[in-house]
């Protein structure tokens, strides 16, 4: 398995106001095509003062943020005196503004108003296509948000319009971020507000009291880690088909228990619905209308694949690295540790797949099942594979 990247970010001592944004009067037909990356972010393409450039839809930010490497190609001048500093998902992080002359992409354009300047994770390149530009709230909060996920497209609409039929879930903007708010429920327990967050890959992820609420019976739950903005971010995991949107059961997810304080405390939320969750629907963001639309999508994603070998890996070079040890798992029983290398996989090198994927599904195969390992110093393993959570 491969571990997430999580963009969720707050950013405080932010400029003023930005300047409104207008949507065209052929919205509805300004669909933006994008890519669903190998993290699950949707990646798109767009313009930042004329200069062409991959985006990232990131609801879980409140300002849009461009890399510094982009700020340095679309020669845009950071405000010597405006550094502030940002909340993100593993730690805090440095963020300066920039002015900008225009923004566009399908039926939205903004003139003036400023962009963060961040580093952007050093993952976030190979996960997702060396994406740039990571678009937030203060672009599209105003208007309804359009995701078909079956079809690939995104689309901005006035808010108020209802594009399609669907199941109603409540969703407001939270005062002072701007940030997307929702609620669910696990068992008998309601966990708001959770963040919706499409910058994070994963399904659904809510505070250890959370969890405690709810009080869910038989889980077994084993530990993971991911990639925020800030740092590495630790959790528990489960697998759960007990969590209801708007009424309606989202089937069985990955549901992730993290610590009650860091960004959770922070920016005052539960927990984050990611892009995970999402797209098993067509989606409608509309917090100025104060709701969530959700639609089953025809080509939603098969139940969540168990981590049988117990091995976070990623890729570094023609190896594989281990980047955490699961909690009872195989790998954990037989004492693997964080960091070993491994070269080959039953006899062969490990190696990029033709679309530039890692193939890591024999982490996932059958309980019982017997791969060969060996880590680039010559050492070999067996690691039998098993159900541990």
């Amino acid at each position: 398995m491969i571990a997430r990247l999580l963009l969720a970010l707050l950013l405080f001592a932010a400029p003023p106001a930005a300047p409104a944004q207008t949507l065209s009067g052929d919205a509805e037909a300004r669909w933006v095509p994008f890519t669903l990356t190998a993290a699950n972010h949707l990646r798109f393409a767009m313009t930042i003062d004329g200069v062409s450039a991959q985006a990232l839809l990131d609801t879980g930010l409140n300002y849009s943020a461009v890399s510094r490497a982009f700020a340095r190609r679309a020669k845009l001048t950071i405000d010597p005196d405006g550094a502030a500093s940002g909340v993100a998902l593993g730690g805090a992080i440095r963020v300066d503004w920039a002015a900008t002359k225009s923004i566009a992409f399908g039926a939205l354009s903004r003139s003036g108003g400023r962009v963060a300047v961040i580093e952007l994770p050093r993952l976030l390149a190979s996960a997702s296509g060396d994406a740039e530009v990571l678009v937030g709230t203060d672009l599209i909060g105003a208007h309804a948000l359009d995701i078909d996920f079956a079809n690939r497209r995104f689309r901005l609409l006035p808010s108020g319009r209802m594009p399609f039929a669907g199941t109603k879930v409540p969703m407001t903007l939270q005062n002072g971020s701007g940030l997307y708010l929702t609620e669910a429920m696990l068992g008998k327990h309601r966990v708001r507000p959770l963040l919706v967050d499409t910058g994070d890959g994963g399904s659904l992820s809510i505070a250890r009291s959370q969890w405690r609420a709810a009080g869910i019976k038989g889980a077994r739950v084993t530990s993971t880690i991911a990639f925020g903005a800030g740092g590495v971010v630790d959790a528990g995991l489960t697998v759960t088909d007990r969590v209801t949107l708007g009424g309606q059961p989202t089937g069985p997810i990955e549901l992730r228990i993290e610590g009650d304080g860091g960004f959770t405390r922070q920016v005052r939320v539960a927990g984050r619905v990611g892009t995970g969750l999402l797209l098993r629907y067509r989606v409608l963001l509309d917090p100025v209308a104060g709701q969530m639309v959700v639609a089953p999508n025809p080509q939603a994603p098969p139940p969540p694949l168990k981590s049988t070998s117990g091995l976070l890996l990623g890729y570094d070079r023609a190896r594989l690295r281990v980047l955490h040890v699961m909690a009872g798992g195989p790998a954990a029983k037989a004492g693997w540790k964080a960091n070993e290398l491994i070269c080959t996989v039953d006899g062969q090198p490990v190696a990029l797949t033709a679309e530039g994927t890692i193939d890591v599904r024999w982490g996932t195969d059958a309980p019982g099942r017997v791969v060969r390992l060996t880590l680039c110093d010559g050492a070999e393993r067996s690691l039998t594979l098993a159900n541990f959570y």
